[in-house]
């Protein structure tokens, strides 16, 4: 005869509520934390550039938060509909002449442009696939994101198709490695590239298993309301039928 458990004693209850409580709340305090630190950044930073008299601020009684990040949006768009003129364009390529002949300056400028051309370009590829590559020996396995083929001289000196692999290190996955790894010998993954991150940042506890399981049950549970719902509905359309009338009505002879 198997015996009962032991309830859990109140320390052990305890317990279970406090971890409990920090996985639900840790989250959402840090996400608000790090967002409200980024619109008092903002608002600090570039609200404060604004004239005393085209400050909303000045006329209300309390502060404006994210006043900044809307002043940073309107900039941003402004000089994008500038630049999408010919004047615009024009201005551009004496600024970028100006930049290139600095020794140092035209290092950083040229670096950062490219990284944000290629990230934020419509048609690129980079950043939009997830491999398996084996390191730091033969045997493991690495999360990575392909960035693009490799070129120039690494590519000339080796005789196998080379691709560009960014290889994130855990928790923080804005650091980390650029390996030049040989095509054939990549694992392309099923995996987003956001499922990827969750992978890198959770040190491998949130998996995306874990979230397609989540997202089937969800699923499966709207399909079975569903069906309910049909199921309860169907006599109703059934009766009314044509076919339903007819009986009725033979039943009534």
């Amino acid at each position: 005869m198997v015996e009962p458990l032991d309830p859990p004693s109140l320390p052990g209850r305890l317990r279970t509520y406090f971890l409990t409580g920090v996985i639900v709340a840790a989250p959402i305090s840090i996400t608000f934390f790090l967002v409200w630190q980024f619109l008092s950044f903002l608002d600090t930073h570039v609200a404060g550039l604004l004239p005393a008299r085209y400050n909303p601020e000045t006329y209300l009684p309390f502060s404006l938060p994210g006043l900044g990040l809307l002043i940073m949006l309107a900039f941003l768009t402004l000089v994008g509909m500038l630049t999408a003129g010919l004047a615009g364009r024009t201005m551009v390529r004496m600024g970028e002449r100006l930049l290139s002949r600095m020794p140092v300056i035209r290092s950083v400028y040229s670096t950062l442009k490219q990284i944000f051309e290629t990230i934020l370009a419509q048609k690129s590829r980079s950043f939009r696939e997830v491999v398996l590559v084996e390191y730091p020996r033969h045997g493991l396995g690495a999360i990575g994101f392909v960035t693009g083929p490799t070129r120039g001289e690494i590519q000339a000196r080796s005789k196998d198709e080379l691709v560009n692999v960014f290889l994130p290190t855990t928790p923080n996955p804005t650091s980390g490695f650029l390996l030049f790894v040989p095509k054939n010998d990549l694992v392309h993954l099923d995996m987003t590239v956001e499922e990827g991150i969750k992978l890198v940042i959770s040190g491998g506890i949130v998996t995306p298993s874990m979230e397609q399981e989540r997202e089937r049950a969800a699923a499966l549970a709207g399909a079975q309301a569903g069906d309910r719902a049909l199921a309860l509905e169907q006599p109703e359309e059934v009766a009314e039928s044509p076919p339903a009338r007819a009986v009725q009505a033979g039943v009534k002879r």
